[in-house]
């Protein structure tokens, strides 16, 4: 016999609003890892001198620009930039075992998109 617990969230309209920067601003960050990824790959296979591309790079530049270009990162979690900052990495770190199939295909990470689901309540 399978037991499971079925939770769901019924935010209130703060909330809603609160869980829906969160995501929006994950989804920022995510795309600018990236993007900036991308761009110091490009220049990295210019010009072998330039360092490679690291997910604690991004991380840091992301960190040290945040409050300045993206101030409005501030009203929500740390955790949400960091967190999809960190789940893009395509380098060593990126290649865990739930993700050799990835590697082996070479399919490269693409931009997350805002994607909106009917719950079926």
């Amino acid at each position: 016999m399978l037991i499971a617990h079925k939770i769901t969230l019924d935010p209130n309209n703060m909330q809603a609003t609160y869980l829906a920067r969160a995501a929006g601003t994950a989804r920022f960050a995510y795309n600018w890892a990236l993007s900036e990824w991308q761009r110091q790959y490009a220049a990295h296979q210019a010009d072998p001198s330039q360092p490679r591309p690291s997910q604690l790079s991004s991380r840091r530049q992301l960190k040290a620009i945040k409050r300045t270009r993206f101030s409005w990162m501030i009203e929500v979690t740390k955790n949400a930039p960091q967190m999809a900052a960190r789940r893009f990495t395509p380098g060593s770190s990126w290649a865990t075992p739930s993700r050799i199939f990835l590697l082996t295909a070479r399919v490269i990470p693409r931009f997350a998109r805002k994607a909106r689901t009917i719950a079926l309540v």
